[in-house]
């Protein structure tokens, strides 16, 4: 039986702009070993050529084949639910993009769904047509409810803050396609071409990555080189199968591929 990971990226690669210590070491030992992975991230902003993109500036080498990102999991989502289907969208490139590939044409009036991701050049007057645009009959979809990290100076208001304006301004509460729905979950899983039982989880965030997995019935191995710390683990119900200052020390194989 083949094992393979899907693994989160900020706070478990990079923080913002630099990379974890030992995260490019890590990778490469999953590219020379021929372990299968893929990055799995909730930002819906970047394509996935972007991402590739920005992990080169950071000293880390992988294709395209190695990412996937929740406007990804959101596109084929809407294409599988509505083949052919229309959509206002509130976000930028990677989203527009995911969604063209899988057949939805994007409008500005009658939309089928209004679709939130990240973003910062959408005005309150868009906000306020989407929120017509669902009083109208539209089905909410947002990429996910990942929340601002309430820190000075931060480029992004969160996008569980726009969602949670919608949300209110309409009565109808948002379909959420990236983690830690199983939307995504599944969808990721079988991006990489792994079983359940082939698959586990690296992220540092209790309520996205390992919440996620946990739900899937994969592995899941929590780092502590992001959001989460080892004292908050008693506040949750569920947990991870290993916790790892970070991802240099994680050792192969793992305990539960032998």
């Amino acid at each position: 039986m083949k094992q393979g990971l899907l693994i989160d990226m900020d706070g478990v690669i990079y923080s913002g702009e630099e990379l974890i210590f030992g995260a490019d070491k890590f990778i490469k030992h999953l590219i020379d070993n021929d372990i299968p992975f893929t990055f799995m991230t909730n930002n819906s902003q970047r394509t996935s050529l972007e991402v590739v993109r920005k992990l080169k500036r950071l000293g880390i080498t992988v294709e395209t084949k190695h990412v996937y990102t929740s406007a990804m999991a959101t596109g084929k989502f809407l294409g599988d639910q509505s083949p052919n289907g229309t959509a206002f969208v509130l976000g930028e490139g990677g989203l527009l993009t995911s969604l063209h590939e899988n057949g939805i044409t994007l409008v500005d009036s009658d939309p089928e769904f209004v679709v939130l991701g990240e973003g910062r050049n959408f005005t309150l007057e868009m906000v306020q047509r989407a929120v017509d645009m669902i009083l109208a009959g539209a089905k909410f979809i947002t990429t996910n409810r990942d929340p601002s990290p309430k820190k000075p100076g931060w480029n992004n208001l969160g996008i569980a803050a726009t969602t949670a304006m919608i949300e209110e301004a309409t009565g109808r509460k948002a379909f959420v396609t990236g983690k830690p729905s199983p939307v995504m979950m599944r969808s990721a899983r079988k991006f990489l071409g792994l079983e359940t039982a082939e698959t586990t989880v690296i992220g540092d965030t209790m309520e996205t990555d390992i919440q996620g997995g946990v739900q899937m019935g994969y592995k899941t191995i929590l780092v502590l080189s992001g959001i989460s710390s080892k004292d908050q683990l008693s506040h949750y119900a569920f947990k991870p199968d290993m916790v790892a200052s970070s991802v240099d020390k994680i050792v192969f194989p793992l305990k539960w591929w032998q």
